[in-house]
């Protein structure tokens, strides 16, 4: 289909990022890959999934489930470059940062690897085009002019550690990158850092060293202050915060935490209560920062919070260096109200060599060594290797930071829905006649359980991909499904309906509607007038059971072709005749009617694709009113 005939299927809208070029409006029988990756959440382990459909395979293969180390949120996105696939070339990733000998081989087994340390911003520019996968540390700048001139090749990028403030994740969203991270192989390494920093700073570890080396015996000067019986506040209670929590409460400290989005139960299974920001930073002799650096986190810890805290207090920072304003925690330890520091990060890395809060005597420094140990840098190389090689093979990585989040328990039961949902959206945005414009889409989840109990949020985006991918040369995936879709005016309401059924299945069936346009194939309009289909899974696999008013039984792979016909005998007998003399090979077929002898409707899946000439044949059959070729 033309592009300018793609885009008139929809209502006129804002332009679109730059397509992928691998994301055209792909064949039917190419095979289409989705990966799944899961986001950094406070959990251990859950049931990894890939899906792969062929056309070429009698049934999807939906679930391919093993148990793997990570969380519990997982996402979707689309596979690697399918022509370099196709081609059996291996893709090429750009590794911007140092990452260990471990990391690099996992990497080498499957793409060619450039490593190009210490780019410049225009040096990173001119290259990003040339490849799929980009891997950075913290010191590379991920900007959206990055993401402008990936000219759509760009599918992953890699964040080897927790942070991702060095990303742009609205530009990466726009333009369908995936971001994922490494959020588990330094969480030890961060952790045992603070408590170094804490008891180090306590005992002034670094200041009597210093002392010592310089010839001095100072004993009476750096006499310290015990952990024992002291308040710890934790503020961030992730995975750090909470591995820190727990080697303090070793440490005989009493500890508290405050985090908005921590679980309670789960602070309380530590041992450790959930307060306010006030409370915490009022009541802590020693407060500990593991917080991400966010619009509403940075420079948190500014003069006004410094007032509010015990006279005394001390504060160690293995998070990020912005959290912190950091000209008021010079004054805070001038004036004493912060007796002494442990800082870790800095506002600017490396910090300027004048810096006031450097130099200063109650301040212990390191340069951003959280995670640097031999253990944790071999570790996180890996963990982003395969959470990147993942994301390229088509298969689950390891974690997904811009994409919203779909529990792996939810996910396992809707994967067989996945499939289904995409080609409900391939089809019903084919049935469109060409010159209507979308812009309003309806899905309706039939269901025997609560409406609580449905998350929708991963099939709605696979509708979404399914009705745009095939008129239009935008890439769709998780990431970028619903931003997609603003761009374009295109609304998509949904509706929960409550049936009378087993709640073992989450879901009977799911139905699209497309409404305001005109339709190819008069027969899938509903009575009141939209474009109107539905499926449900039997046996694992996606199938269409409704067209307009008209029931049908027909199986989701191949192609299909719809019948309007008049309900008499030998029809289904003449059309396979057509389709055989031209070796099209049937696969399922199904008669929805009114009643005998009246109006019926013909569902034929078919594996090839009829030429014109047979599909002429076909409409040439006296009892057949209407047909379309729909290809799936």
């Amino acid at each position: 289909m033309a592009s300018a005939s793609a885009n008139s299927l929809f209502a006129p809208s804002l332009p679109s990022p730059s397509p992928s070029p691998s994301s055209s409006s792909s064949s039917s029988n190419a095979s289409t890959k989705l990966f799944l990756l899961r986001s950094s959440a406070a959990y251990s382990s859950v049931a990894s999934l890939k899906l792969i459909s062929s056309s070429t395979s009698r049934a999807p293969s939906v679930a391919r489930v093993v148990n793997t180390l990570a969380c519990p949120e997982i996402s979707v996105a689309k596979g690697a470059d399918v022509q370099n696939e196709a081609k059996g070339s291996k893709p090429t990733i750009l590794v911007a940062e140092k990452l260990s000998d471990a990391g690099l081989e996992v990497l080498k087994g499957f793409a060619n690897v450039d490593c190009s340390y210490n780019l410049s911003p225009e040096e990173l520019r001119s290259k990003i085009s040339l490849v799929d996968a980009l891997i950075v540390r913290s010191g590379t700048k991920v900007t959206r002019e990055v993401f402008e001139a990936t000219k759509g090749r760009l599918k992953v990028v890699g964040r080897a550690g927790v942070g991702i403030d060095n990303v742009d994740l609205q530009a990466a969203t726009e333009f369908g990158c995936l971001v994922v991270n490494a959020p588990t192989a330094n969480t030890v390494a961060a952790a045992e850092h603070a408590i170094a920093l804490l008891a180090g700073m306590a005992r002034n570890v670094a200041q009597a060293d210093a002392s010592m080396k310089a010839g001095k015996w100072q004993r009476n000067k750096y006499c310290g202050v015990s952990l024992v019986g002291k308040t710890l506040a934790v503020m961030g209670f992730g995975k750090v915060g909470s591995e820190v929590a727990r080697r303090a409460k070793g440490l005989g400290m009493h500890i508290i935490a405050h985090d908005p989005y921590a679980p309670a139960d789960r602070a309380r299974a530590v041992g450790v209560e959930l307060v306010s920001f006030d409370e915490a930073i009022k009541t802590a002799d020693f407060i500990s920062l593991h917080m991400p650096l966010t619009p509403s986190t940075s420079k948190v810890f500014n003069d006004e919070a410094f007032a509010k805290m015990k006279k005394g207090v001390r504060i160690i920072n293995v998070a990020r260096g912005g959290v912190i304003d950091e000209e008021a925690l010079v004054r805070a330890l001038d004036d004493e109200t912060v007796a002494q520091a442990a800082l870790d990060v800095f506002t600017e890395e490396p910090p300027p060599k004048d810096s006031k809060l450097v130099q200063h005597e109650n301040v212990t420094c390191t340069p951003h060594l959280g995670a640097s140990t031999t253990e944790a840098q071999e570790g996180v190389a890996i963990e982003i290797a395969e959470a990147v090689l993942g994301a390229l093979k088509g298969e689950l990585a390891a974690t997904a930071v811009n994409a919203p989040m779909v529990p792996a328990k939810v996910l396992s039961e809707l994967a067989p829905y996945v499939l289904l949902a995409e080609k409900l959206g391939r089809l019903a945005v084919q049935l469109v006649a060409g010159g209507s414009g979308i812009k309003w889409v309806k899905v309706v989840y039939m269901s025997s359980r609560n409406q609580d109990d449905l998350d929708t949020r991963l099939l709605r985006a696979m509708i979404t991909k399914g009705i745009i991918e095939p008129i239009s040369s935008s890439f769709v995936n998780l990431v970028n499904a619903d931003f997609i879709a603003k761009q374009r005016g295109l609304r998509i309401a949904e509706e929960r309906v409550v049936i009378d059924g087993s709640p073992e299945f989450p879901l009977e069936s799911v139905q699209v509607q497309i409404a305001d346009v005109k339709s190819k194939f008069a027969s899938a309009l509903s009575e009141s007038g939209e474009i109107q289909i539905e499926g449900r899974i039997k046996d694992g696999v996606p199938h269409l059971t409704r067209v307009g008013s008209f029931s049908v039984d027909v199986s989701l792979e191949g192609n299909l072709i719809l019948c309007k016909q008049t309900d008499q005998p030998g029809m289904i007998g003449r059309v396979g005749n057509i389709l055989a003399e031209q070796n099209v090979n049937v696969n399922f077929m199904s008669v929805g009617r009114t009643a005998p002898k009246k109006q019926a409707i013909m569902a034929i899946g078919v594996d090839e694709e009829p030429n014109k000439d047979t599909l002429k044949k076909i409409g040439e059959v006296p009892a057949i009113d209407d047909f379309v070729f729909l290809k799936l």
